[in-house]
Parts: C-alpha cells; structure tokens; sequence
C-alpha cells in the first residue's frame, strides 16, 4: 500500500460504497485484491483512508500550546 496515492484510495472507496466488487477494483487499478482490501479495512476501522499507524502525532503537546498561546497574549500587549 506504500505506493498507492491518495487519490487512489479514495477511489477505492468511492467505488465500493457505490457496490463495485473488491475484484473488479483491483483489476481497474492494477493492483491485487489484497490492497484493495486492506484500504476498505483501514476505512472501515479508522474512518479514514491511510491506517493511524502512517499518520504523525502533533508536534506539539497540549503544554506547549499553552504556553505559545500564553507567550503571544504577553507579547501582543506590549
């Protein structure tokens, strides 16, 4: 699935919400039924296309958002 865009999987899912077979979608995209299953998968499961394994945690805790929001406040009304 690491080479399979976005725009990919969206279309995956479109097509199998729309009732398109899981084969039929492989061999629309060249792909193996594998990959089409495991988009549907992660879909149903997450809600979203890519798993929550490929997504990236913030950068920021909730400690350093309050403490930025908490430095602009001071600094804004200087």
């Amino acid at each position: 699935m690491g080479g399979f865009s976005d725009f990919q999987r969206a279309q995956v899912v479109c097509a199998r919400l729309a009732g398109a077979s899981v084969t039929k979608m492989a061999t629309l995209l060249g792909v193996s039924r594998v990959v089409v299953s495991k988009v549907m998968t992660t879909y149903t499961n997450h809600g979203r296309t890519l798993s929550a394994k490929s997504c990236q945690k913030p950068k920021l805790s909730e400690r350093d958002h309050h403490t930025l929001n908490r430095i602009v406040f001071i600094n804004h009304r200087r």
